[in-house]
């Protein structure tokens, strides 16, 4: 995960990536200034859209 972020990172450099280990689950935390809020958001609706069609 860490190296997914840090990857991700070097190609979009106006997201902030916090990976949280703990027990069974990995959290990933994403970030953006308010410049680049939207994008983020269209991002997430992309996530929840293609999750519910599993």
């Amino acid at each position: 995960m860490r190296d997914l972020a840090e990857r991700e990172g070097g190609c979009c450099s106006f997201f902030t990536f916090t990976v949280t280990p703990g027990g069974d689950l990995i959290g990933l935390d994403i970030g953006v200034d308010q410049e680049h809020a939207a994008v983020l958001e269209a991002l997430a609706a992309r996530a929840s859209t293609a999750r519910g069609r599993r």
